[in-house]
This record gives structure tokens, sequence and C-alpha cells, in this order.
């Protein structure tokens, strides 16, 4: 009910700033002129076309790159001698930017699809790994001390209590890998393609279509929020044991 009122009341306002030309309504159009445009000629201008391809390309780099820094994660964690060896170079490439990459990304791979799902996987491995391992470190000594007392093997620890116990950390990790995915997906879109939400936003700033512009740019607010959401509902589902807005 807080959130549907927040929003309608954020709309309403804009709606009334546009109407009676407090902001100028060729930059800031209206939301219901937004809304007319998303309803009745948005599919002209193929924009679920444009949806699906962004969405194949954020399912595909998320995904990858979630799993790999789960499992990287995961083993850095557990062994300490190989987190030695791969940390440094955690250290040295995270702080790199992606997008900075982009270039290079699409002089080996090319101009299709491989480029932008490499560089939003690559974005989404980091944010996981990381916040992964802080689970793997935080998870609670006395678990796993236990665990040898009673000889349970090494195995049921790490997918019994290792992993349950940073689960949580790890969902919060894949929460910001893909609200970081949305951003790679739009910006790797931006130069290098023919279709996707971030071309559209671009193609309609380069001519002047405003309201296709303000369209693509509420179409990926939209579909973050769902996949936020999706991830939220997924978490109290899999960890019914965690409550954190108990």
């Amino acid at each position: 009910m807080h959130f549907a009122l927040s929003i309608f009341t954020g709309l309403l306002c804009w709606e009334l700033l546009a109407h009676f030309a407090i902001i100028d309504p060729r930059f800031f159009p209206a939301p219901t002129s937004i809304l007319a445009y998303l309803v009745f000629e948005s599919v002209t201008d193929g924009l679920p076309k444009h949806v699906a391809v962004s969405m194949w390309r954020i399912a595909a780099g998320f995904t990858i790159g979630s799993v790999l820094g789960v499992a990287v994660g995961v083993i850095m964690g557990l062994m300490p001698r190989v987190r030695r060896i791969i940390y440094p170079w955690i250290s040295v490439t995270y702080p790199l930017p992606k997008i900075a990459l982009f270039p290079l990304i699409m002089l080996v791979l090319g101009l299709g699809d491989a480029p932008k799902i490499t560089v939003i996987a690559l974005g989404s491995f980091f944010l996981v790994l990381i916040n992964t391992l802080q689970g793997i470190d935080g998870s609670p000594k006395i678990y796993r001390d236990l665990a040898v007392v009673y000889r349970v093997r090494y195995w049921q620890q790490v997918f019994h209590i290792v992993i349950p116990s940073a689960a949580p950390t790890i969902f919060a990790g894949l929460k910001l890998a893909l609200g970081y995915s949305f951003v790679m997906m739009v910006a790797s879109e931006f130069s290098g393609a023919d279709s996707g939400l971030g071309y559209i936003i671009w193609q309609s700033w380069e001519t002047f279509s405003i309201k296709a512009m303000y369209a693509g740019i509420f179409v990926v607010g939209v579909l973050g929020m769902v996949g936020n959401y999706t991830l939220d509902w997924t978490e109290r589902r899999c960890l019914p044991w965690y409550r954190p807005h108990a």
C-alpha cells in the first residue's frame, strides 16, 4: 500500500508540474503522455522486440556471472591456499570499470550478443563473489566446530552449514549484481548494437524522440523492480529461517 501510494504521489506531482508548464514538457513530458506512447505507439516502434533482446542478454549474463561468482567465492572461502592465489587478481581487476573493457571485449568477440553478455557477466561476477566470500568468512565457527565434534562429513558441513549460513549475504550480492547488470546492459547497448533498450534510449535521444526515450527508461526501471522483487520472493522461499524485516 505504501509503495503504491509513494509511486502514485510522485507521478501525480510530475503530471501537475508538466501540465502547468512549471517544468518544460519538451524535456520532461507528462507521465500520461509517456503511458499513451507505451500503449498506442511502442508496438509500432518495435519496443517489445527490444525488451525481449535486452532481457535475454540480462538473463544470460547475470546467470553466468552469478553462478561463477558463487562457485569461486565458496572455493576461495573454503580453501585458503586457493584464496591466496586468486585474491590478488580479484583486487586488481575488481576496481576496473567493466564498461571500460567493453571495446576490448568487442575487439575479441565481435559485435553480436557475446560481448554484451560477457560485460554483464563480469559485472555480476565480482559483486556476487565478494559477497559470497564475505558470507563464508562470517559463518559462525562454532557451527563447524560442533560438526567436527559430531563427525559430520566435510561436504555435509559445506552444503548444510557453511553455504546456508552464508546464503543471506549471497542473496545480497545477487540483488546488487542484478541492478548492476541493468546498468551494464544499457551501457553496452549504447554502442555496437542495433537492438535492445539501451539502443532505443540512445536512438531516441539522437532523434529527439523524448517520449520514446522516457518509455525506454521507464521499462528498464520496471524490469529492474520486478527482478528485485523476484529475488526477494526467492530469498523468502529458500531461506525460511531468515527474516531481515521481521
